[in-house]
């Protein structure tokens, strides 16, 4: 969640209206042993870009009081942001894993010890923050994610790859299928036995099937992630098929979209309201939110050919993956090829090794200074643009002096046990 270090271990605002989701960064980057490297170099630009995309969308104004090229940010920043984190986290899985070859015997079961501690913590920490601020945080999602991904980190890039495109084109229409099942009565039924869903707004049954990351739609970003993880980043052959296949993903889902489902298939869900996917909670920053039922809203089977950001749909999803691929491949060869721009991005580079620390301690901010939060009310680009340099100031006098940011360290000693295993 490092200038010229490696790519390191890291990885709330409640509003009068209803508790609302907050994307994090991708939360449990390991330390790579090592020189660094363009390639790792250029997943932390990529991770920074996820954690201002991130602000955007929680501090700065929302879509509809935006206009110009700060409309395309915004837009681009909903939804999008997120995805490219749950992307980055399953890439991450495969640097605690083993990049290139799985890591096996005891080195693989310390892995995947360290994994599932992680994941552990991640559940923990987004509960206690939920608690706190309340809403949905996705850092709890992120611990069901991890647990999830440990029977797959031994699959090669090619399974993986299969794997991510069959969550992609399924997913989405199970959980159609599962909107008509798991109505309100059965949920609260299920959700009165779960001790989560009394501690804070998201239970099990949110994490895996009915919340605003659930588990279900969300796990094909996160296989994606693993599927790059294990692919050689460096290989200038590798970046030219990667960035041919991020293109054609995303102009085919978005394409396809607009053809069959007319020009409302790429509003965003603050525009169009939840999917099937979804809560009933909005994400900070949407113009409108609608009421938080916990459950699967009602829905046509039309709304499944739109591909609005945090639609959950197979356009969406689909699309999101392959903007995500563009970005974690066009930071990467910036990285490699243009060295004078490398030593520019060292500072907005630090706070891509510590996102963690960059996402919780703009939560805290937010919250001490009692900030609006994208809606309506907030029209002023400048909270945004103090957060943004703010992090960048943070993050570049730290790494000066360690190695890891705040909370990746205590992320980092939370997985020493693991030494113990034989």
């Amino acid at each position: 969640m490092t200038q010229t270090q490696p790519s390191q271990e890291t990885s709330a605002l409640p509003e009068n209206s209803p508790p609302q989701p907050r994307s994090a960064p991708e939360s449990a980057v390991p330390a790579s042993p090592g020189p660094s490297t363009g390639r790792l170099v250029g997943v932390d630009l990529a991770r920074a870009l996820a954690v201002f995309g991130m602000y955007v969308v929680h501090i700065g104004p929302p879509l509809s009081a935006t206009t110009g090229v700060a409309s395309w940010i915004r837009y681009l920043s909903d939804g999008h942001s997120s995805v490219l984190f749950a992307t980055l986290a399953g890439f991450s899985l495969m640097l605690i894993a083993g990049r290139r070859e799985p890591k096996t015997g005891l080195a693989g079961r310390r892995a995947r010890a360290r994994i599932a501690i992680r994941a552990v913590v991640l559940l923990a920490l987004g509960t206690a923050m939920a608690v706190e601020y309340g809403g949905v945080v996705i850092l709890g999602f992120y611990g069901v994610y991890f647990f999830l991904a440990l029977p797959l980190v031994r699959l090669s890039a090619r399974t993986l790859a299969i794997t991510a495109a069959a969550f992609a084109l399924v997913a989405p229409q199970l959980a159609f299928v599962l909107s008509s099942l798991l109505t309100p009565s059965v949920q609260q039924s299920i959700n009165a036995y779960d001790p989560l869903r009394r501690l804070s707004e998201v239970g099990v049954l949110d994490l895996l099937f009915t919340g605003f990351y659930p588990a279900l739609t969300w796990m094909a970003f996160v296989i994606a992630g693993m599927a790059l993880g294990r692919l050689d980043l460096s290989s200038g052959t590798v970046q030219k098929r990667l960035a041919a296949l991020g293109a054609a993903l995303t102009v085919t889902a978005y394409g396809m979209s607009l053809l069959l489902a007319g020009k409302g298939a790429l509003r965003s869900l603050a525009e169009d309201g939840p999917s099937s996917g979804g809560s009933g909670s909005m994400p900070l920053g949407s113009a409108s939110m609608p009421p938080d039922g916990g459950s699967f809203p009602d829905m046509s089977a039309s709304f499944l050919l739109k591909a609005g950001p945090h639609s959950g749909t197979t356009f969406d999803i689909v699309g999101s993956v392959g903007i995500a691929i563009l970005v974690i491949v066009g930071a990467t060869v910036a990285m490699d090829r243009l060295p004078r721009l490398r030593r520019l991005a060292k500072p907005v580079i630090a706070v891509g090794t510590m996102s963690l620390t960059a996402y919780v301690g703009h939560c805290l901010a937010q919250s001490a200074l009692s900030l609006p939060t994208g809606t309506g009310t907030q029209q002023s680009w400048l909270p945004l643009l103090v957060f943004v340099l703010g992090a960048i100031l943070f993050a570049s006098i730290w790494s000066r002096f360690f190695r890891r940011g705040p909370l990746e360290h205590l992320l980092n000693a939370a997985t020493k046990p693991v030494k113990h295993i034989r």
